[in-house]
């Protein structure tokens, strides 16, 4: 069966009224998104936004010394690229394709573009904007005062939010990327969920049998993040 790819699959597109995407929408490129692909890099000039629909992006700092963790990601919810309409042009993360898929992705200048307009596209991207800081404070929280069995059950609740499915195509070194931590350490949370039966998991794949369990295995963040990410796309939805 051939899977179709349309923009509204992403829910910031989906949000604007069709003569809004109109003006842009001839520019919308789909492109893949294959794991491990970097979109941008540190201090380089970001040339697209990107808009995934079916592929997750992880926004991650990496140190000097090599160590790394994820600020943020971003699935279907929003977009890669903030920097291109706030005026900052570059960034000091990296943005990697965390889970594969395809993005709808806008040449800059298109976007700024739209953003100039002043109109509903702008009000979008302001509104997510917020979302997104609030992500990377939520999740700055996270690492610090939760435990690791809490922050892997919110990173897998975000990740199912983004890409619906049951069983998800991941590595525990690739989750201890993403939060910053020893591979041991996720070797040991997972194990303790999959004996809750919450979780079952084999060599590079990830099912959740409990969503229920799952969330209450987490922290309030995921309700956090959750909460404010519908409030922001309702306000959106309702003007």
């Amino acid at each position: 069966m051939i899977r179709l790819h349309m923009p509204h699959q992403n829910r910031l597109l989906a949000a604007l009224a069709a003569h809004d995407v109109a003006h842009f929408a001839a520019q919308l490129e789909l492109v893949p998104m294959p794991l491990g692909h970097m979109l941008y890099e540190p201090g380089i000039q970001l040339r697209y936004a990107y808009f995934p629909t079916t592929s997750i992006v992880s926004l991650h700092y990496v140190t000097k010394d090599g160590a790394s963790a994820e600020m943020a990601g971003v699935g279907n919810e929003g977009l890669v690229g903030v920097p291109l309409f706030t005026g900052g042009d570059t960034t000091s993360s990296s943005a990697v394709v965390q889970t594969a898929g395809h993005a709808y992705r806008l040449e800059r200048h298109y976007l700024v573009k739209e953003f100039n307009r002043a109109g509903a596209m702008q009000r979008l991207l302001l509104l997510y904007t917020q979302a997104l800081m609030t992500q990377m404070a939520q999740t700055a929280v996270c690492y610090r005062h939760h435990s690791i069995e809490q922050q892997l059950c919110r990173w897998l609740l975000l990740t199912m939010d983004r890409v619906p499915l049951r069983e998800l195509i991941l590595t525990q070194e690739l989750v201890a990327g993403m939060l910053g931590v020893r591979r041991e350490s996720i070797t040991e949370a997972a194990s303790h969920l999959k004996n809750l039966g919450i979780i079952s998991y084999r060599r590079g794949h990830l099912s959740v049998l409990d969503r229920e369990g799952l969330e209450s295995h987490s922290c309030e963040c995921y309700g956090v993040l959750k909460k404010e990410l519908t409030r922001l796309l309702r306000n959106v939805l309702s003007t």
